[in-house]
C-alpha cells in the first residue's frame, strides 16, 4: 500500500495488509512458475516431444493469470498506470459506488416489510424480560440511567429553569380564571358535605387549644376594664369569658346542627355563588392571586424548591445505596419479570417496537441510508481504495491464482483435443 504508511494501520488493518501481501506473492510465484516451465518447455519440446502439453498448460497459466491480475488490478488502480478505459474503477466511481450501495441497502434492508418480519420473528419483549429482571442488569439499567440524568441535571441552567418554572406557573396557574371553577368545586363540596370533615377538625383543634391554654385568657378582656374596677372583677371576667368559649365550642362539637355549623354551611355556600356569579367577588380572588405569585418572596421560594431538589437528585442519583436507586432497580427487575412471563404484555410490547420500527424506517430510510452515501462520498479517493482493498484485496488475489491453475488445464485440454483431432 504504497500511499499509505503501515504504522497508521490499526493492528487489524496491518494483519490484513499482511494476508494480502502473502497471497500477491503466491500469486507472483505460479506465474513466475508457469514463466519457467514455458521457457524450459518451449526450449526443449524439440527434442522431447511431450513437452508440448506442458508448454500449452504454461501458456494457458500464464494468460490466465495476467488476465485475473489485469481485472483484480483495474477494480483499484490503472495497470502499468496507463490509462486504460475502464480500469481503476474504485477511486474514478467511488461516488456512484457509495449512492449505489446506499439505494441498495434502503431498498433491500430497510423496507417496513422486511422490519416488519424480522421483528415478528424476535421475541423482543421476552428476551428484554429475561434480562432485566435479573438484579444485575437491572441496577445496571440504573446506574446508566443516573449517570446521563446527572449529568443532564448538571447541564441545566438553574436560571433558565427557575424562568421554566415561572413561564409554566403563569401559564397554567396565574393566567387561567380561578373564580368559577374554584367557585363550582367549593358548591360541589358543600352539597356532599365533604367540608363537614374539615370543620370538625377545626372545632376540634379549637377545643383542644383553649383546654390547653387557659392560661392565655388571663388578662384578654380584664386588661380593657376601668382601672377602678376590682382586681377580683378581673379575675371573674377573664375566667368568663374563658368559660363561655369553652362551652361554646363543646357545643358546637356536640351538636351536627349547631347554628356556628349552620353559618359556616351558609357562608361557604354564599362564598361558592358568588365565586361563580359575582364579579366583585372573582376581582378580588384574581387580584389576591397575581399578589401571590408576584411577591418576591414566592419567587424566591421556587428557586429555592428548585435547587433543593436539584441537590437532592443528584445526591440520590450518585449514591447507589440511595433509596431512590434502590427502589427503580426493583422497579425494572419486577418489569422485567412480567415481561419475561405475562404473554399479553409481551404482545403488546412487541406491537408498540415494532409498529415504532416500522413507523421510523418508513419515515427516515432514506435518511438513515444517505449515511452511506455521504460518508463515500467525503472519502479521498485513494482512501476508499486502500480500505476496500485491505477488506477484500486478499480473496481477490486468489481469483488470480484460480486464473492461473484453470488457465493451466484450459490450455492443456486446448492442445490435448487439438492433438487428438487435428492430423499432424
Amino acid at each position: 500500500m504504497p500511499s499509505r504508511r503501515e504504522d497508521l494501520l490499526s493492528p487489524a488493518d496491518r494483519e490484513r495488509l499482511r494476508g494480502l501481501r502473502r497471497m500477491k506473492a503466491v500469486a507472483l510465484v505460479a506465474l513466475g512458475v508457469m514463466a519457467i516451465a514455458f521457457v524450459v518447455a518451449f526450449w526443449l519440446q524439440t527434442r522431447l516431444p511431450w513437452l508440448g502439453y506442458v508448454r500449452a498448460a504454461a501458456e494457458g497459466g500464464m494468460v490466465g493469470a495476467l488476465a485475473d491480475w489485469f481485472a483484480v488490478t483495474a477494480l483499484f488502480r490503472r495497470p502499468l498506470g496507463l490509462p486504460i478505459p475502464h480500469t481503476a474503477i474504485i477511486p474514478t466511481r467511488k461516488d456512484e459506488i457509495g449512492r449505489t450501495l446506499g439505494e441498495f441497502v434502503e431498498t433491500n434492508f430497510l423496507s417496513a416489510e422486511v422490519v416488519r418480519t424480522k421483528l415478528a420473528e424476535t421475541s423482543i419483549a421476552a428476551r428484554l424480560g429475561s434480562w432485566l429482571r435479573d438484579p444485575p442488569h437491572a441496577q445496571r439499567v440504573v446506574a446508566e440511567g443516573s449517570t446521563i440524568a446527572a449529568a443532564v441535571l448538571r447541564a441545566l441552567s438553574d436560571d433558565d429553569v427557575r424562568d421554566l418554572i415561572a413561564d409554566l406557573a403563569r401559564e397554567h396557574l396565574v393566567e387561567l380564571e380561578w373564580g368559577t371553577p374554584a367557585g363550582a368545586w367549593l358548591e360541589r363540596i358543600v352539597q356532599s358535605r365533604a367540608h363537614r370533615g374539615a370543620v370538625d377538625l377545626a372545632v376540634d383543634s379549637i377545643a383542644g387549644w383553649l383546654e390547653n391554654n387557659a392560661a392565655a385568657f388571663r388578662g384578654l378582656l380584664s386588661r380593657r376594664l376601668p382601672s377602678w374596677v376590682p382586681r377580683m372583677a378581673h379575675r371573674f371576667v377573664d375566667e368568663a369569658a374563658y368559660n363561655e368559649a369553652l362551652k361554646f365550642v363543646h357545643a358546637v362539637q356536640a351538636d351536627p346542627d349547631h347554628p356556628a355549623r349552620r353559618a359556616i354551611d351558609g357562608y361557604l355556600a354564599r362564598l361558592a355563588e358568588n365565586l361563580q356569579h359575582d364579579a366583585a367577588t372573582r376581582g378580588r380572588l384574581e387580584n389576591a392571586k397575581g399578589a401571590l405569585f408576584d411577591s418576591p418572596r414566592v419567587g424566591a421560594l421556587a428557586s429555592e424548591a428548585w435547587d433543593t431538589a436539584k441537590t437532592g437528585l443528584l445526591t440520590a442519583l450518585a449514591d447507589r445505596d440511595s433509596g431512590l436507586r434502590r427502589r427503580a432497580a426493583e422497579a425494572i427487575a419486577d418489569l422485567g419479570a412480567r415481561l419475561a412471563s405475562e404473554k399479553a404484555l409481551q404482545d403488546r410490547v412487541d406491537g408498540w417496537t415494532t409498529d415504532a420500527a416500522v413507523f421510523l424506517v418508513d419515515r427516515y430510510r432514506h435518511d438513515i441510508a444517505s449515511i452511506i452515501t455521504d460518508t463515500v462520498e467525503r472519502w479521498d479517493p485513494a482512501e476508499t481504495t486502500e480500505k476496500i482493498e485491505l477488506m477484500v484485496g486478499r480473496d481477490l488475489q486468489y481469483i488470480r491464482l484460480n486464473g492461473t491453475v484453470v488457465g493451466a488445464l484450459a490450455g492443456l485440454a486446448i492442445f490435448a483435443i487439438a492433438n487428438a483431432v487435428i492430423p499432424a
